[in-house]
């Protein structure tokens, strides 16, 4: 409670030093800290997109250009109200950002944020060659904006404007970020597999915050525009483009309040430096250009996620976690299929990578309430073989039948959606977030509410009830008294137990586990075979790979054993264990 009323009062400063600021300072810092704003809007969106999203992108101060450039055209050719040209320019950013995004988002890699620069560039270039846009000369006489009966002329009137704007977008990201859809956006910086294993659309999300991020920037773009009354393409620059980067980067590019610390700090210290630098070196020249360089590269040796986090060691933030997730309604179940039927049925399943077979024509079925285990030595082709059964990475041929359905074909967060959960064989959580969100990732299908219910904090209710799943299920599997640390501090076999919470945040009726004892002490696997004999008793089906042949033997119902990529035996744990191929495998003969 102290810690929240402590950030309370923090921001409640922050807006009174705000409000009272154009009236006590002079005309000059009034209008940095109205660019402040501005390009605060810019790093906001750059902290969602490549901060939390993971994608990088250089071509933001485009977007920029095309709020600004739509507005200016209407009002001054068209005579349309500088306040309809917020839609308008809403529009056109959203419309090209879909059209970019569906197109420059397939990259990976490297080739993402040179992709963003090539667009960013073509952009730029395209405002400055069009004569309806003025040309390199730009458009002028772009009419104020006027409030009723206030028209916002002067950068004092314009600066409340600015800051509002800037405030309610900041609230907005948060909202968005603490949420299900946040979540979500969250995921893709942990790789498209995870997230996708666990029925997040990662192509939609990818757009969804790209888009985001560009119509932040064009809300900036239409702010600057009639705050300054005139446009042309030299602010819209890449060179621009990666300034914002930078700011994000500099401020803490995955910590919204980062967005306008970085900023700030840029804008001063970049108008500083051009006082005083050629009073220094005797001579005019960009050199803050080269300052800025020198301490990006120090920021990323010292302090990789910005200052941002070095402050909110001193201001603590609000934990709200623990409150919303206690007296939720529970989230409804899924009907289970009938104890002994036919969960999962895999005919002559091959994966071949060129001319390497992975997994050759391997045939098997499991029940409903039973646990199956698949064993093999190194290199056996088991993980492959559930990589192609979830649609992680589908099989080169053969097929699968989930449930009575033909499912290789599907996407994995379509066979995600029909029941199937899995973990993975190298642990793939997101070590920054806490315990329970990690968890609540795994319940993203068992939610409906959209991104925008989510900025608008319309969808608490549901939050809650997923985030109640998610401790109930860390009640269930042990870790209770964990869930709020973050993820990445757990060991190496609690971790596996988060991922085994996580898969069942999902109410899945088909549990696939890869090497889920991996990293366990001995008591800790006892009570894995605990939980693991109550799920099967629940009805639950269990597609096991492990290599502890003790924990294999002492709770599998039957067993599979394959080596090269085939089957090599299958039946009860005592015919495996008396059969001479597998001892063969396993131990190289029989004396």
């Amino acid at each position: 409670m102290k810690r929240s009323l402590h950030s309370t009062l923090l921001l409640l400063l922050f807006i009174a030093a705000l409000a009272i600021a154009p009236l006590l300072l002079p005309e000059f810092y009034v209008t940095l800290l109205n660019y402040i704003g501005l390009y605060a809007i810019v790093a906001l969106g750059l902290v969602m997109l490549t901060g939390v999203g993971g994608l990088t992108s250089f071509g933001q101060a485009a977007f920029v250009g095309l709020g600004a450039y739509t507005s200016a055209y209407l009002t001054t050719v068209h005579g349309v109200s500088p306040w309809l040209t917020l839609p308008a320019g809403l529009l056109v950013t959203a419309v090209v950002a879909l059209s970019l995004g569906l197109v420059t988002l397939r990259l990976s890699g490297h080739f993402l944020p040179l992709g963003t620069i090539a667009w960013g560039m073509s952009l730029y270039y395209l405002f400055g060659n069009l004569d309806a846009l003025g040309g390199h000369t730009g458009i002028s006489g772009i009419p104020p904006l006027r409030l009723l009966d206030l028209e916002l002329k002067s950068g004092r009137e314009f600066f409340y404007l600015i800051w509002t704007v800037l405030l309610v977008l900041v609230l907005a990201t948060r909202n968005l970020l603490d949420s299900r859809e946040g979540r979500a956006i969250r995921a893709l910086k942990g790789g498209s597999v995870m997230a996708e294993a666990m029925g997040v659309n990662t192509p939609r999300s990818k757009i969804v915050v790209f888009t985001v991020a560009a119509l932040y920037a064009s809300v900036s773009g239409w702010l600057y525009a009639h705050l300054q009354r005139f446009v042309n393409p030299t602010p819209f620059s890449l060179t621009q483009g990666i300034e914002y980067l930078f700011m994000a980067v500099v401020g803490g590019v995955s910590h919204v309040w980062g967005a306008i610390l970085g900023a700030g700090l840029i804008t001063v210290l970049k108008q500083w430096l051009q006082d005083w630098l050629p009073r220094l070196l005797g001579q005019s020249g960009n050199f803050e250009i080269i300052v800025f360089g020198l301490l990006m590269i120090f920021v990323l040796h010292r302090a990789r996620d910005g200052l941002w986090p070095m402050l909110q060691r001193f201001f603590p933030q609000q934990v709200l976690l623990r409150m919303q997730a206690e007296g939720a309604a529970p989230l409804a179940r899924r009907v289970q299929p009938e104890v002994g039927s036919v969960l999962l049925e895999v005919q002559d399943a091959s994966k071949h990578f060129g001319g390497l077979v992975a997994n050759d024509r391997v045939s098997f079925k499991v029940r409903a309430g039973e646990v199956m285990a698949l064993i093999g030595p190194n290199g056996a082709g088991k993980s492959t073989l559930f990589n192609g059964i979830s649609g992680v990475d589908p099989l080169t041929s053969g097929s699968v039948s989930f449930r009575g359905e033909r499912v290789e074909y599907l996407p994995a967060r379509e066979i995600a959606r029909r029941g199937m959960s899995r973990t993975f064989q190298h642990v793939r959580l997101l070590p920054a977030m806490s315990v329970i969100e990690n968890v609540a990732i795994g319940a993203h299908l068992r939610g409906r509410k959209s991104f925008v219910a989510a900025a608008c904090r319309s969808e608490r209710a549901e939050e809650a009830r997923l985030l109640h799943e998610a401790a109930l299920q860390l009640e269930r599997c042990g870790l209770a008294e964990q869930m709020y640390e973050a993820a990445g501090s757990l060991p190496l076999g609690k971790q596996r137990i988060v991922e085994i919470a996580r898969a069942l945040a999902a109410d899945p009726c088909l549990l696939l586990l890869d090497e889920p004892a991996a990293g366990l002490r001995y008591l800790e696997k006892q009570s894995l075979a605990g939980l693991l004999r109550r799920l099967r008793a629940e009805g639950i089906g269990i597609l096991l790979v492990e290599h502890d042949m003790d924990f294999v033997m002492g709770l599998a119902d039957r067993v599979l054993v394959m080596e090269f990529g085939q089957k090599l035996a299958s039946g009860l744990p005592e015919e495996v264990q008396r059969n001479p191929a597998v001892i063969e495998a396993y131990l190289g003969g029989v004396e």
